[in-house]
């Protein structure tokens, strides 16, 4: 079995769909692994019948008949969206959906008090905000990582008492925790539909009632199906979410993620999995900088406003997305922090028809360069300071002429690899294998 893990280079937004669809089909993989992440994710594919969704919980390969999901230990679940997605899903065709899904049940759940408290936090930064997508996965996360009893896993959904017990702790636990953190009466702020989210003793109740098709479905694993389904595939793809540049470790603080974004815990996954012939990572980046929400973009410009045309759109809690010229000081930054990819995938090249010349930056001041370096290991403060200095920083930009040529050779000489797979469009026929021996 190979496995391909598809992972982003950038800030997000790259592609991972796109990509994710186009090696199920080509590779006649019969399982998408999601592997880290949560249900803030916005993976978008396009069938070549001109079908369209955006994946959150799915995997982007569900459109190809048969083939299945998995939601690993690694992901946050949000159950009520996952539901959502899926009857989406079945009004676009895919009738079969919620019977080619399993759940780890060692899968953190998003339950509406750890929704809420993101929001009202969020929300209470003002014009700080960290550019949070207000779906309460890093909020999720946090309580995990500080140890709480009363976080819920999906295979508590199968114990009904047990996971009422957890969720009135939670509430009372999230009230106390956000009137110590905040210190005045919520109800004052824009917060105050959120702050209602605690103040209504039957929500667990209809919570509980509103995502009981989980049970009724058996979405829960446990007969470690990814096992049984690796031994029926001779490929399995690996969707990762977000990028690489807002991971927790090695994006720049305060403006990243609290989720691993590396392809770390898909390759401890692939291993638990057997027979592996192959793990292939595959990295994927747009031709220019994009990022959505608040935070460091150095190469950002107006000069791509009205050119891109994104799926992804402005939304209240991330805001915008924002353009940037080709950033390979990032890039480069980003392929070191996994350590390195096998393949590379560049999308959205069918922009460069309407400009006339292409940018990229390739260096920054030397300071900033030697910052990099040793940014993962910084403490939060100094990590704070760097990012700072990033969102401030004058890069560096040559101007080449805007071909596809031009564009491959810089980028593969950053990466000191071939780009094997050129987009340019949102199909899966839009993909050009450049590599002949790719996959």
């Amino acid at each position: 079995m190979r496995a391909y893990i598809v992972i982003d280079l950038g800030f997000g937004d790259a592609g991972k769909g796109l990509i994710t669809d186009f090696l199920v089909r080509q590779t006649q993989a019969g399982v998408v692994v999601r592997y880290n992440g949560g249900a803030q994710a916005g993976h978008n594919v396009v069938t070549p019948e001109g079908v369209h969704h955006t994946f959150s919980q799915f995997g982007s390969g569900s459109f190809v008949p048969g083939v299945k999901t998995y939601l690993s230990k690694h992901m946050v679940i949000h159950p009520g969206a996952l539901l959502v997605e899926g009857d989406v899903l079945t009004q676009k065709g895919v009738n079969d959906i919620f019977s080619r899904i399993k759940i780890d049940p060692q899968a953190l759940l998003i339950t509406p008090y750890h929704q809420a408290a993101n929001r009202i936090k969020e929300l209470a930064r003002e014009s700080r905000r960290h550019g949070s997508c207000g779906v309460g996965v890093g909020e999720t996360v946090v309580d995990s990582l500080k140890g709480h009893e009363d976080c819920i896993r999906a295979g508590d959904l199968l114990t009904p008492n047990l996971l009422l017990q957890k969720m009135d702790s939670i509430r009372v636990r999230k009230h106390k925790e956000l009137l110590d953190a905040l210190g005045h009466d919520l109800s004052s702020l824009p917060t105050i539909s959120e702050w209602q989210v605690f103040q209504q003793n039957d929500l667990a109740l209809r919570w509980m009632n509103s995502i009981h098709r989980i049970i009724e479905n058996d979405l829960v694993d446990l007969t470690d199906s990814l096992s049984k389904w690796s031994k029926d595939t001779e490929s399995i793809v690996f969707e990762g979410a977000q990028g690489v540049l807002l991971d927790a470790r090695a994006g720049f603080f305060p403006y990243n993620s609290w989720t691993d974004t590396k392809p770390d815990k898909a390759i401890e996954l692939v291993h638990g999995c057997p027979p592996v012939s192959e793990i292939i990572k595959v990295g994927v980046s747009r031709c220019y900088a994009v990022r959505h929400g608040p935070g460091p973009l150095p190469t950002e410009t107006h000069e791509l406003d009205g050119v891109v045309s994104d799926h992804n759109q402005y939304n209240d809690w991330q805001g915008g997305v924002r353009y940037g010229w080709s950033d390979q000081v990032l890039f480069k930054y980003a392929l070191n922090a996994v350590n390195g990819v096998d393949l590379l995938a560049l999308t959205h090249l069918d922009v460069l028809n309407q400009l006339l010349e292409w940018k990229v930056c390739k260096q920054y001041p030397i300071n900033l360069e030697t910052g990099l370096e040793s940014y993962q290991s910084l403490p939060l403060d100094q990590k704070e300071a760097f990012t700072h200095q990033l969102m401030t920083v004058d890069p560096f930009l040559e101007s080449h002429e805007s071909n596809d040529t031009r564009i491959i050779e810089v980028v593969a000489q950053t990466a000191k690899i071939p780009v094997s797979l050129a987009a340019h469009g949102p199909k899966t026929q839009d993909v050009t294998i450049i590599e002949s021996n790719a996959l």
